[in-house]
């Protein structure tokens, strides 16, 4: 019987697909990585099915999209009752581990910014009525990963498995900011580890003067990159000797804000060397604007989750940094591929490396994410590189989607999906006329009046964004205008392509609708 395949599944946080040399980019170094696409496969148009952290996430984990999973923000955790890829692999055998990052559960602590308000002119239910769900994921079970209640590690706490990883070390938050299981051996490492993180602590460095970013004390050892590659190194030095196969998720806080690369990778790459995105500073969307007229008067703080708008020194001092904690990254793959190989695991280990989601970085002179669904946010890396394939380097033009990954997982493993999986097995499926993107805003951010609310559909030319509540919408011909900083959504001579697209995109939502639960009896 042939052995059933390990998997090293590793993703990234806010990593776009140009932040990678093997997709054309020339200034940031990522041998280790561009060393995987030269050996697998890489798809050129690959996207997420949400552009926020905890809903993408949900969907890599569910292969559905937020709008089923319920997961559809930040703060709303990903349901027990919803079965994961995970939990199937390890019902046939394998052995799972996640080390780094989750955030399949909110990790802040801080109230929520949307809840019920009762009418003091009507009878207020109860509270366990107060939601469409009774089982609305405010327990204990879904505390796990707050941080302030993380006073040992999630290991000891989780009661069995964790939405199917029986083996987990959670690195929470990002960048210096990281916590979870890795603070608590961090502060083991050193007492006085709290006294090396965050900006009130941070070494002086004149060069650098932008948004979310300070040049760490802490040491390059001792930072969340180095732990979780030095955990995945130890956990796989264990499966040298199992027979059983293993699937490992080694997830990346970095290179997500705040922009913090450790030691040598802080300065690793000069912002003056750093280009500048070709639309920086020409979009004349009313948030693009509102955001720039906003930095301009000094009326926004930028010192949060939301975008905000960056001049060019600015943009470039954030790239030379992001460039620097991508490379940190790449070094650290390197050494989990070198203990694959000396533990004699390589031959029968795919290796897949992806992200949660991009970001901004410049383009249209903007930072981070959130709001707008520029290909910087919606376009991240896919590659697949299997050993017991011939051939290597391919790049695939096929649209594919985040929630793909979780059926091309389990069919490479043999193992058979459950009823209501909306991926496609990447290696045999045909691909869809089109990808279908989601995001549902909790707040109001610089520019807008309301939350939004807005649906993205992107075909193998176009890509169109539709909102809920707003007089104007998108519509880029990707081929002629790769940029995007030509809105053609209001324009006549797209009347045509639009009605198309919106077809298109309706057709899209149909059969993205749940098809589960199945029956229990035939009608």
């Amino acid at each position: 019987m042939t052995k059933k395949p390990n998997f090293l599944f590793i993703i990234t946080d806010q990593h776009r697909a140009d932040h990678l040399g093997c997709y054309g980019n020339t200034v940031v170094k990522t041998p280790n990585i561009d060393g995987i696409a030269e050996k697998g496969r890489q798809w050129d148009k690959f996207y997420v099915a949400n552009p926020i952290c905890m809903p993408n996430r949900a969907s890599i984990m569910t292969g559905r999209m937020s709008s089923l999973h319920g997961a559809r923000h930040n703060g709303i955790p990903l349901s027990h009752d919803h079965t994961t890829f995970v939990e199937l692999l390890k019902d046939a055998g394998y052995r799972t581990g996640l080390i780094g990052k989750s955030h399949l559960q909110s990790f802040t602590g801080l109230p929520a910014s949307n809840t019920y308000q009762p009418d003091p002119t009507l009878h207020t239910p109860r509270k366990e009525l107060r939601d469409a769900y009774k089982h609305d994921r405010h327990s204990e079970d879904y505390d796990l990963e707050v941080v302030p209640k993380w006073d040992r590690p999630l290991a000891e706490r989780m009661g069995g498995d964790f939405y199917g990883f029986e083996h987990v070390e959670i690195a929470a938050d990002h960048a210096d900011a990281a916590s979870g299981d890795y603070l608590l051996w961090a502060r083991e490492q050193d007492p006085d580890f709290d006294s090396l993180v965050g900006e009130k602590n941070a070494l002086p460095d004149d060069r650098i003067n932008a948004p979310q970013a300070w040049r760490t004390a802490v040491p390059e050892e001792l930072y969340s990159t180095s732990w979780i590659a030095d955990r995945s190194q130890d956990w796989l030095k264990e499966r040298a000797d199992d027979d059983a196969p293993f699937f490992l998720q080694m997830s990346f806080p970095d290179p997500h804000h705040p922009f913090t690369p450790p030691g040598k990778y802080w300065d690793m790459y000069d912002p003056a060397d750093m280009p500048l995105p070709a639309s920086f500073g020409k979009s004349d969307l009313p948030p693009v604007k509102a955001m720039r007229e906003a930095m301009e008067n000094g009326t926004d703080p930028r010192d949060n989750q939301s975008p905000f708008s960056v001049t060019e020194d600015e943009a470039r001092q954030i790239l030379a940094l992001t460039y620097g904690s991508i490379t940190m990254i790449d070094d650290a793959i390197g050494r989990v591929l070198a203990q694959l190989e000396e533990s004699g695991l390589a031959d029968n280990t795919i290796v897949i490396f992806t992200s949660d989601h991009g970001d901004y970085m410049g383009d249209h002179g903007l930072m981070l994410k959130l709001l707008l669904h520029f290909q910087g946010t919606i376009r991240v890396p896919f590659i697949w590189y299997d050993p017991s394939q011939r051939g290597g380097g391919e790049a695939v033009s096929d649209l594919a989607s985040s929630i793909d990954i979780s059926a091309t997982i389990l069919a490479r493993a043999g193992v058979q999906a459950f009823n209501g999986i909306q991926g496609r097995d990447l290696l045999k499926d045909p691909e869809p006329e089109a990808i279908l993107v989601e995001e549902d805003s909790q707040r109001t951010m610089t520019g807008f009046e309301r939350p939004q609310r807005i649906r993205t559909v992107v075909t193998d030319r176009y890509r169109m964004s539709l909102r809920e509540g707003e007089d104007w919408h998108e519509l880029y011909d990707l081929q002629a205008d790769p940029h995007e900083l030509d809105n053609r959504y209001a324009d006549p001579d797209f009347s045509d392509v639009r009605h198309e697209l919106t077809e298109i995109m309706l057709r899209r939502m149909i059969s993205l609708q749940d098809r589960a639960p199945l029956p229990a009896y035939r009608a």
